[in-house]
C-alpha cells in the first residue's frame, strides 16, 4: 500500500516538488511557533486585564462574563469557517490580515472608556485569533515533511508559552500602570505581522507541498466509510470536550482550590499555577514526535485515558503530592491535542484548514463554556466539589476505544 501511494502521489507532482514536499522545514515551524507565542500572549491579556477594566469602567462580574463570551465564542465560530474557505481559496497573506484585526483590537482595548467599546475590542482579537489558527495549522501541516505531529507539536509549543507569558506581563506592565498601556503589545502584533509576511512569501511559492500528503491519504479516505469518517470525528470532538473541561478547571480554578484548601497565599498560588502551565508546555511538545512514531491513537489512549488515575487522586493529598500530580496531569493532558488534531486531519484529507479550525474553535468554545458552568457549579457548592465532579472527566478517554485505525490502513 505504501509503495503504491508513493506512485500515485509520484504522478502528481513533478520530482523535484516532491523531493522538497519530504523535507521538513524546520524554519518554518520555528517562525510559526513563534508567531503562535506572539498572538496567544496577546490573547491571554484579556483575562488578565479583567481587574483594571473592572475598576477603572465600573462594570459587573457579568459584564465580565460578556467579555469573556464575545471573545471566546468569536474565535470559537469563525475558526470553522475560515479553514472552509482557505481550504477552497489559499490565501498566503491571511495571517497578517489576521493579526491587523488583532492590532486594531489592541488599540481598541487600550482607549476604551465604555463597556460595549471593550465588546468590540476584544471582539476583532478574536477575529485575528479566528484567522491566525487555522490557517497556522495548515501551514504547519504543510512544512511538516510528513512528521505531522512533530510540527504540530512545535506550532502548539508557542501557543502554550505565549498563555503563560502573557499573565506575567500584564502583571508589570497593565495592573501597575493603567489600561491604556494595552497600546505596548501592540509592538508584539507588529513583529508578528512581520514575521507573517516572510512566511506569506514562503507559502506562495510551496503550495505544492499540500498535493502529495492529500493524495497519500486518498486510499485512507476510501477505505473507510463517510458515516465511520463522521462516527470518528464525532469522538475526537467528544474527547475535545473531556480534555479542555477539566482543562478549565485548571487554568480557571487551580489557584481558588490551592488557597481554599491549604490556605496558601495568592502569590504561592500563582507559582503552582506556572509549574502546571509550564508541565502543559512540556507535554504539547512530548505528543507530537511520540505519536508519529508509536501511532496517534496512542497517544491519545495515554493522554485522555491515562490522566484519570492522576485526575481522581488529586482531590484527595497533600499539598506537596498536589503539585506532583498537577505535573503529571499537565504533561499528560496536554500531548493529546496535537494526536487528536492530526488524526482528524488524516481522517479527511484535502481539508487541513477546516478541521484545524475546527478543533480550534470547539477547544476556544469549550475554554469559555467550562469556565462559566465550572464558576456556576463553584457557586452553588464549593471549589472542592468541582475538582471532585471534574476528575472523572478523563474516563471519557474509554471512547478512543472505537476510534479506527487509520494509521494501520496506511501501512
Amino acid at each position: 500500500m505504501e509503495t503504491e501511494t508513493k506512485e500515485t502521489a509520484t504522478t502528481a507532482v513533478p520530482p523535484a516538488a516532491r523531493e522538497a514536499a519530504e523535507k521538513t522545514v524546520f524554519s518554518i515551524l520555528l517562525a510559526l511557533s513563534f508567531s503562535h507565542l506572539l498572538n496567544d500572549t496577546i490573547q491571554s491579556l484579556i483575562p488578565a486585564i479583567y481587574p483594571v477594566v473592572k475598576n477603572s469602567l465600573h462594570i459587573s462580574f457579568t459584564q465580565i462574563g460578556l467579555i469573556t463570551l464575545t471573545f471566546q465564542m468569536t474565535a470559537s465560530i469563525l475558526q470553522p469557517l475560515v479553514g472552509l474557505f482557505t481550504d477552497r481559496r489559499p490565501q498566503p497573506y491571511s495571517l497578517a490580515i489576521g493579526m491587523g484585526f488583532t492590532l486594531t483590537g489592541l488599540i481598541c482595548l487600550s482607549v476604551a472608556n465604555h463597556f460595549y467599546l471593550v465588546l468590540v475590542a476584544v471582539a476583532l482579537v478574536g477575529m485575528g485569533s479566528a484567522v491566525f489558527h487555522p490557517e497556522a495549522s495548515r501551514l504547519a501541516y504543510m512544512a511538516s515533511g510528513g512528521r505531522h505531529g512533530t510540527a504540530q507539536s512545535l506550532f502548539q509549543l508557542g501557543g502554550n508559552a505565549g498563555s503563560s507569558l502573557g499573565p506575567l506581563l500584564a502583571a508589570m506592565i497593565i495592573v501597575p500602570f493603567g489600561q491604556f498601556n494595552v497600546i505596548w503589545f501592540s509592538l508584539a502584533a507588529l513583529l508578528a505581522i512581520v514575521v507573517m509576511l516572510n512566511i506569506a512569501a514562503w507559502y506562495k511559492k510551496n503550495r505544492h507541498r499540500a498535493k502529495p500528503k492529500r493524495k497519500a491519504g486518498g486510499d485512507a479516505q476510501a477505505a473507510l466509510p463517510k458515516g465511520r469518517v463522521a462516527f470518528a470525528l464525532v469522538i475526537l470532538l467528544v474527547l475535545i470536550f473531556s480534555k479542555y473541561f477539566y482543562m478549565a478547571s485548571m487554568t480557571n480554578y487551580y489557584t481558588f482550590y490551592l488557597i481554599d484548601k491549604f490556605h496558601i497565599s495568592v502569590q504561592s498560588a500563582q507559582l503552582y499555577l506556572f509549574i502546571f502551565l509550564f508541565a502543559i508546555a512540556a507535554g504539547t511538545f512530548i505528543g507530537g514526535p511520540v505519536g508519529d512514531r508509536i501511532g496517534r491513537k496512542y497517544v491519545i489512549w495515554i493522554s485522555i485515558l491515562g490522566v484519570a488515575p492522576f485526575t481522581m487522586l488529586l482531590p484527595h493529598v497533600s499539598l506537596f503530592w498536589t503539585a506532583v500530580l498537577s505535573v503529571f496531569i499537565g504533561v499528560i493532558l496536554s500531548s493529546a491535542f496535537s494526536a487528536i488534531l492530526v488524526y482528524a486531519q488524516e481522517l479527511v484529507p484535502g481539508k487541513v484548514g477546516m478541521i484545524a479550525g475546527l478543533f480550534f474553535g470547539l477547544a476556544f468554545g469549550m475554554a469559555g463554556i467550562g469556565s462559566a458552568v465550572l464558576g456556576r457549579l463553584a457557586d452553588h457548592t464549593s471549589i472542592n466539589y468541582v475538582f471532585h465532579v471534574c476528575a472523572w472527566l478523563p474516563l471519557i478517554g474509554l471512547l478512543t476505544g472505537l476510534l479506527p485505525n487509520v494509521e494501520r490502513k496506511h501501512a
